[in-house]
């Protein structure tokens, strides 16, 4: 082992269990396991052989966290996996602490249960901590975020006292990853799910099983998920159905060609600059024409964040940019609508109908919905910072049930929350707060069959809306 580990993260592969021996094409599970990761982008890879038994293997992984310096990894080395799976795990630009979660298949030996909550991993098992409502099963890969790497090093030395003691049954090194994933929730710290979806991710326990596991990952075409998985489950209703059906078809394309998340937006901003200059005409073909070309920005706006997830080349930087660059091509639309509706109408002045004071009047709104979202998120991240919130409470180790847990409480707001996805009330409660992809429907529909004044007044009394139910939504999530 090195006395340093690289700023870009470290995997360690525990291949000291017996299944990590088992035979394959590539030699045995854990060189075959050794093989994907040199296929995803650089690591350092530590493969632990020692024999000495669980309580050896735990210590081993604390030494590991108190030298890393980059988010650490834990493989067993028997694991049998999609490389996009591990991928999801690896990947992910957070480099937060996070584990591999199947939520269809049952709990069992080699996959214990979790209960998952809202993203999260809220309560973990082995063979020695039971957990009740169990709704999902550990699939083997963790990682710890390099925020948590003293908890994890604190967790494992803990881990390794209680095994040697026997306090823990008859736990084996089978299981150091899963008693690790335990003392990481049971400690507070907010172990993020990696989602398998149809990827499969498995541990067989004898060469049948092992050979079975590998020839079941030809069923699944990992590129098709990776592709489905760029598209984002979570839009308005507006952008699932009239914009992601026609843009993930141009995802392939733009990889092979090479653009760039970023590329891609600059050319989303270059046609709605475009699309403002038709407006500002003011004439119907111009609006008919403005409204075409808005609607193609907003596409390409929205293949740039599917590029990026394809690739996986999203940055902090290119999401601002993203943001930043979403607002800009609004607000140049609006100034466009505007000088369009007073080149049409002679009277008035400078200012028929009043509208540049609607125009002016919309920006504004929309820049204090924003700072609702963006002020309430930083002000529950300095909150969290301070202590201010709710600490979840460490529990012990040794407690083998989860059964004391404090139920959530059932206020409107979680009510809310557990409305099935695509029924008609979870569609109206993503349109409500008036999302881009709805502003850029309406924008663009109203201002092709209407005018600019009549786009106004329709952004200004669905936006009104929004924002109070964001204001409410923030008040009722502040109180629960």
């Amino acid at each position: 082992m090195t006395d340093s580990l690289t700023e870009s993260g470290t995997i360690v592969l525990l291949a000291t269990t017996p299944a990590a021996r088992l035979g394959c094409r590539e030699g045995t599970l854990t060189d075959r396991l050794a093989d994907q990761l040199a296929t995803l982008p650089a690591r350092e890879v530590q493969v632990l052989t020692s024999a000495g038994g669980l309580a050896a293997d735990l210590r081993m992984v604390a030494k590991l966290a108190r030298v890393a310096s980059g988010p650490v990894a834990l493989l067993p080395g028997d694991l049998v996996a999609h490389t996009e799976a591990l991928a999801v795990l690896l990947e992910h630009p957070a480099r937060d602490t996070r584990a591999l979660v199947d939520g269809e298949a049952a709990a069992g030996p080699t996959r214990p249960p979790l209960r998952v909550e809202g993203g999260r991993i809220t309560a973990a098992g082995s063979s020695f901590h039971t957990v009740p409502e169990a709704n999902a099963a550990f699939a083997g890969g963790l990682q710890a975020g390099e925020a948590d790497l003293g908890v994890l090093a604190e967790v494992a030395e803990e881990l390794a006292e209680l095994a040697e003691s026997g306090r823990l049954g008859p736990v084996t090194p089978v299981e150091t990853v899963d008693l690790l994933l335990v003392g990481l929730v049971r400690s507070g710290v907010p172990v993020r799910t990696a989602a398998l979806g149809p990827l499969h991710c498995v541990r067989p326990t004898g060469q049948a099983s092992a050979d079975a596991a590998i020839e079941r990952l030809a069923e699944v075409d990992e590129d098709q998920v990776r592709l489905d998985g760029a598209v984002k489950s979570d839009d308005g209703f507006f952008t699932s159905y009239l914009v992601s059906p026609l843009t993930r078809h141009l995802i392939r394309p733009a990889h092979a060609l090479k653009l760039t998340p970023n590329a891609v937006t600059g050319v989303s901003v270059a046609v709605a600059v475009l699309a403002a200059v038709w407006f500002s005409e003011g004439g119907r073909v111009a609006l008919v024409a403005g409204a075409l070309l808005f609607y193609l920005s907003f596409a390409l706006d929205c293949l740039d964040g599917q590029l990026a997830r394809y690739t996986r080349g999203y940055t902090p930087l290119g999401a601002w940019a993203d943001g930043m660059a979403d607002r800009f091509k609004e607000y140049a639309v609006y100034v466009g609508l505007a000088y369009g509706y007073m080149a049409t109408h002679a009277y008035g002045g400078g200012n028929p109908d009043g509208i540049w004071f609607l125009a002016v009047a919309a920006m504004m709104l929309q820049a204090v919905r924003h700072s609702l979202q963006f002020a309430y998120a930083g002000s529950v991240w300095d909150a969290g910072q301070t202590g201010a919130l709710p600490a979840r409470p460490s529990r012990s180790l040794l407690e083998p049930s989860d059964a004391g847990r404090r139920r959530p409480r059932q206020g409107l707001l979680r009510i809310a929350q557990r409305v099935r996805h695509g029924s008609a009330v979870h569609w109206l409660r993503r349109m409500v707060v008036l999302p881009i992809g709805e502003r850029t429907a309406l924008i663009a529909v109203t201002a092709a069959v209407s005018d600019a004044r009549v786009t106004f007044v329709a952004l200004l009394g669905w936006g009104a809306v929004a924002a109070a139910y964001q204001l409410v939504g923030r008040m009722m999530r502040s109180a629960e």
